[in-house]
């Protein structure tokens, strides 16, 4: 029992004596963390503090820094470099069709890989396949008329150049174009990186070389068949009838029919002048524009658009040139075609030119250009 209160009166006795000592130790350590005299706490980060200010209230936290440069789109940095948009690291939200509201670089993006490379692409591969289809079962139009051996000057030598210079450059834009847009997809695995690459290059320098030429070439072919592309209402019948293409007898034309007028008229000049007109904004030819980004990611958006088109359109119309049509090529490359040939594919055309109406031979024959030779005349 005596050791029981020994025990219970030292217990007593530490606890007071803690007690005492705790106030002590509280104060010791509170003046250890103390700040020094004089210091001057830093003032809260806020929601609109620069990146100066940012870097005092918490140093490291660049959060300022790199707002503004996402918000640069519409409140332009300050920068040394030369250029309209020196200031603008990240181009503004905007939503172009088939986008998602997001900056015009990302939307851009999204227009190009997600609508205009898989939905182009798909509609050159079933226009090829149609076109394959409809010659394993047609097969080569033409024929059934008997040719005479009695010719007629379809296309003068003029025309044939003109047309010859367009198909040319055409076929270089079109091969370029083509290897740029899905090239990485079938040709990227077999050539490899380094030789595709150079592969690319060299078409790209060819392709923006071969676009003035193929502008130029446009307008001549535009002037020289737009009187004859003009519509008639013979052409609103041969629509109706789909030329006669799934019957036995084509339908009567002039000299074009409707489906060449609906290639003129919607692949030469509105696809062709379209896509002339935004790739020289692409290849920075015209002058008095500021050529933004924002400016050539529209103009790449509709070129490519109105290119698709235009290949689509001009596929058909190299088909009924090569193998869809019998001797039509031949029509192209020497300029004469049979009289059973004329009234088999252009009947209104080959009446006109048996009425008088329009003239057998247009150009000049080569030997009747020539001067006599004089000793020839003695």
């Amino acid at each position: 029992m005596r050791n029981f209160f020994a025990s219970l009166l030292a217990l007593l006795t530490l606890s007071v004596a803690c007690a005492q000592a705790a106030p002590d130790s509280a104060a010791s350590a509170a003046a250890a963390v103390a700040p020094p005299a004089g210091f001057v706490a830093p003032a809260l980060p806020k929601a609109d503090d620069s990146n100066a200010q940012r870097a005092k209230s918490q140093p490291g936290n660049n959060a300022p820094f790199w707002r503004a440069v996402h918000g640069s789109g519409d409140h332009a940095g300050t920068s040394n470099l030369p250029g309209a948009e020196k200031g603008v690291l990240i181009q503004s939200m905007i939503q172009y069709p088939g986008s998602k509201l997001t900056t015009a670089g990302e939307a851009w993006r999204q227009v190009r890989n997600q609508w205009i490379i898989p939905y182009g692409g798909s509609l050159l591969l079933i226009t090829v396949l149609a076109l394959a289809l409809f010659y394993f079962s047609k097969g080569t139009l033409g024929g059934h008329v008997p040719y005479t051996g009695r010719l007629i000057e379809r296309f003068t030598y003029f025309e044939r150049a003109a047309h010859w210079s367009n198909a040319a450059a055409f076929s270089l834009l079109a091969i370029s174009g083509l290897v740029m847009a899905f090239g990485k997809f079938f040709l990227l695995p077999v050539l490899g990186a380094t030789l595709f690459g150079w592969l690319t290059y060299a078409l790209k320098t060819a392709h923006n070389l071969a676009g003035p030429l193929f502008a130029v070439s446009l307008l001549v072919v535009f002037m020289t068949f737009v009187r004859d592309n003009l519509p008639t209402v013979h052409d609103l019948k041969w629509m109706l009838k789909g030329g006669g293409l799934f019957g036995e007898h084509e339908v009567p034309s002039a000299r074009f029919n409707a489906g060449e007028k609906v290639v003129f008229w919607g692949g030469v000049f509105l696809l062709g002048f379209t896509v002339v007109g935004s790739g020289l904004v692409l290849d920075q030819l015209l002058p008095g524009l500021a050529y933004l980004r924002g400016d050539m990611q529209i103009a790449h958006m509709i070129h490519a658009v109105a290119a698709m088109l235009m290949m689509v359109l001009f596929l058909g119309h190299i088909y009924m040139g090569t193998v869809g049509m019998k001797d039509a090529l031949k029509a192209m490359q020497t300029g004469m075609v049979d009289e059973g040939w004329a009234k088999e594919h252009h009947e209104l055309w080959f009446d006109d030119i048996r009425a008088g109406n329009i003239p057998a031979q247009r150009s000049t024959p080569v030997d009747q250009s020539r001067p006599a030779n004089p000793a020839a005349q003695h």
